[in-house]
Parts: C-alpha cells; structure tokens; sequence
C-alpha cells in the first residue's frame, strides 16, 4: 500500500508540474489577489485541478483538503493536503524557491508528504521513516552549536506580527548565517542537509502538514513555534535534533 502511494505521489508531482512550468517566468502571468490579499495565479489552480482530478480517479473514496478549492470529504480515513504552489510571491516574481506541496493524511496524522520544485527537478518524498530527493536517501546536518546553524524564515516581518521578535532576534544573533530562502523551500534545503533551522511563526494546514513526514524522514524534529504538536498548530520550528531544543528555549524565553 505504501509503494502505491508513493508511485502516485510521484504521479501527482509530475503532471502538476505540467500545469505550472509553462507559467514560470512569463512575461504575461496574470497575478490576482485573494480575499486575504495573497496572490493567485492561473498555474496555482490549474495545478491543483489536475491533482484533485486525479485523486478522484485513483481513490474516490479518499478526501482532499487543497488552498484553492477547498475541502472534500475531509473526514475519510485517507485524506489528501495539496498546496499547487507553496511560494506564490516567489513564483511570480520568477524566483524558483517554490514547490508543490502533497500530502497524506490517515486519520488525521500525516504519514506521507512531498516537495516537488518543478524548475530545478527536484522531488523530495518523506514517510516519517525515511526521506529522498529524486530517490537519493538524504538526512538533515549534524550541526550541534548554533554557532556554526544556518537559520531561514520566508519573511522577517511576519515573525514580529505573529510572534515574539525579540526571541528570533536572539536567535539569529546566535546563529552563523540568516537567510529568507524560505516557503517549503526552506525545508527542504533543511531535509537535504543546506540549513539547520527552518522557522514560520504562521502557518494553514496546506503549508505545514506536508513537510512533517518529510522533516522527520530525514531525521530532524519539527513543531510548533511555543514546542506543541505541530499537527494541530498554527506555526512552525524545524531543526536537527541537536539544535531543536535550543531553538525553542531561545524563542519562547519571554513567554
């Protein structure tokens, strides 16, 4: 059962890159706003429509649950979590440190999920278990000291709005390097072994779900910012298992 999930998440990554990589960088992308001002385009509902359309196909007793079109049937015993393009501001912007986001859900807990960069050809699948990028098994760093941790967000801003600046401010100042190669990008690049901490003070469900079976494939620790499960939460810490700790007692220390 697991290998047929993951032959068709490679299915679903594949043909949704089909819908997006024409859009890449085109000079006449057409960029709509939604009712909570984040940015749309046609690539980001084109993408999930073929997802949706073939989970049906393949498993229509199986639920969705996607950020352009909405839930259905999310109570089922599988339900699957799409976000077509995790980095929108990115994408259209032409900046490729984006992905598609897929995940599976059984009884509510994510047991398989999936980054795929359609520019750079990169698929990056975790099980809880075991994490790969194009089938490469790959593992987070061995980074024991923030010293020497590379530490990413997708946007500065958004840590002071959502939550306390003062303890990321601490953290970074503690860190070796601070880069904004952010969205799901950025864990990837941790799952890979290319950064020690990934951070986002907000998360949806989309955003979040998918990267944890991937994150913990590849041997980091991942939770909410104040350290609570991250299935249920509205945030985001992910690190090696060394730093993890650390990271929380830094950014909650005024809590």
């Amino acid at each position: 059962m697991r290998e047929e999930f993951i032959k068709f998440v490679h299915k679903l990554a594949a043909e949704s890159a089909e819908v997006i990589k024409p859009y890449f960088a085109a000079f006449d992308l057409k960029v709509e706003l939604k009712s909570d001002e984040t940015p749309v385009t046609a690539a980001d509902r084109g993408a999930e429509e073929v997802m949706r359309n073939l989970i049906r196909k393949a498993f229509p007793n199986h639920g969705v649950i996607g950020e352009e079109f909405g839930n259905e049937n999310e109570t089922a015993e599988f339900v699957w979590v799409l976000d077509p393009i995790d980095g929108t501001k990115s994408f259209t912007s032409g900046c490729p440190l984006f992905g598609t986001l897929i995940c599976l859900l059984h009884e509510g807990q994510p047991v398989l999920g999936a980054i795929s960069q359609p520019i750079l050809d990169r698929l990056c699948i975790g099980d809880n278990n075991q994490t790969t990028v194009n089938g490469h098994p790959v593992h987070v760093p061995d980074t024991e000291g923030l010293s020497e941790a590379i530490l990413l967000t997708t946007d500065i801003l958004s840590v002071g709005k959502y939550q306390d600046k003062t303890g990321f401010e601490n953290l970074l100042h503690r860190t070796k390097m601070f880069r904004t190669w952010g969205d799901c990008y950025g864990y990837l690049l941790l799952a890979s072994g290319g950064a020690d901490i990934m951070l986002d003070p907000i998360v949806n469900p989309w955003d979040v779900l998918p990267v944890i079976p991937v994150i913990r494939g590849a041997g980091g620790v991942i939770t909410a910012w104040d350290g609570s499960d991250v299935v249920q939460g509205d945030s985001c810490v992910a690190a090696t298992p060394h730093l993890h700790p650390h990271v929380l007692e830094i950014l909650n220390a005024d809590r």
